[in-house]
């Protein structure tokens, strides 16, 4: 067993629920089934995995899981390839993808097509910016997976808060705003959408850490680098991340407080909305974490009650030397046999 902090513990924002998810889920999920892009065992992992937003936020959440899916599985060259085509598609979404491309090209095209029929324009270049830099940094997790290299703490980070999609996620949150540069780019607007950032990062991988750790694939996690860093055990790994959570959440919150009083952002419509919309998924991804079944299994809200996780063995497929990404259903059997 570790132990597993609770870092949400004083976080203002509650757990909520948009009351149109249900109606919004179904009609999302049955579009991307119709792509047949996952095998059975991940399109039973997507099926499991919750996502609580609107019809666009619940199709970006959807493209982030399958393009994880297949870049997951791959060395950085393939990765490139893939990476390559989802740009291509997102800069031209109205060009039919070629036959026998990679099916990312058009789950992308069909996505972003969508998008911008109603999303402002500030938000396509935000979303646009954000998600190159998402898609690069996948790449360069997988040039790290190929020399099974641990990056430093600091290091790790700067790579992680790009590939986490947490950034291109946020900008859901504008889609109906207009924010002039000046505004978005202000300094302390940046340092709060990192902090949320980083905030997101921290939990999504103090939640993930255990299903990775028995793939093989933990060198891309924040406990691991603080681990190999720092000379800590696991239990002490956490706690440490759980104290940098503490650090960020006052900062965000003291940040929070100063920006009815940044000149540059008096009188801009929506923003108030949108910086508490990071909040507010800072919160819902951690709920998610225990709520899914993509990291517990239907052990989440035991662990989330008693912070206590098994430890889980290393999973393998194959021959010996083999390791591959484990499924959800995999954990769900693992955790059903351990007892709390």
């Amino acid at each position: 067993m570790f132990y597993l902090p609770d870092t949400m513990v004083n976080w203002p924002w509650p757990r909520a629920i948009n009351p149109h998810f249900e109606d919004v889920k179904t009609e999302v999920d049955a579009a991307f089934r119709d792509f047949r892009a996952l095998d059975p065992k991940s399109q039973e992992a997507f099926n499991k995995c919750d996502m609580d937003h609107l019809r666009i936020g619940c199709d970006l959440m959807n493209v982030f899981f399958i393009f994880d899916e297949y870049s997951d599985k791959e060395n950085a060259a393939v990765t490139k390839e893939m990476v390559d085509i989802v740009l291509d598609a997102l800069h031209h979404p109205h060009k039919m993808r070629p036959e026998g491309e990679c099916i990312l090209g058009e789950i992308m095209r069909q996505f972003w097509a969508r998008a911008i029929q109603t999303a402002s324009q500030s938000f396509q270049r935000h979303f646009l910016d954000s998600c190159t830099a998402y898609l690069h940094a996948v790449v360069g997790e997988a040039e790290d997976r190929d020399h099974s290299h641990c990056r430093s703490i600091d290091d790790y980070l700067k790579l992680r808060r790009d590939t986490s999609g947490a950034a291109p996620s946020l900008t859901i949150h504008e889609m109906s705003m207009e924010f002039p540069d000046e505004v978005f780019y202000h300094p302390m607007i940046v340092e709060l959408r990192q902090y949320g950032v980083e905030l997101i990062v921290i939990d999504n991988d103090m939640a993930s850490y255990n299903r990775e750790q028995a793939t093989g694939d933990e060198n891309h996690n924040l406990i691991t680098a603080i681990m190999l860093e720092l000379g800590l055990d696991r239990s002490g790994a956490m706690a440490w991340a759980a104290r940098y959570h503490t650090q960020l959440e006052k900062q965000f919150i003291d940040g929070l407080a100063q920006v009815p009083s940044l000149e540059t952002c008096t009188d801009i419509p929506g923003l108030v909305k949108y910086l508490n919309g990071i909040a507010s998924w800072v919160r819902a991804n951690h709920s998610w974490s225990y709520e899914s079944l993509r990291y517990f299994g239907t052990k989440g809200t035991e662990i989330q009650r008693s912070r206590l996780v098994p430890l889980l063995p290393k999973i393998k497929y194959g021959d010996a030397s083999s390791m591959t990404k484990v499924n959800v259903a995999d954990i769900s059997n693992i955790y059903a046999t351990v007892q709390l």
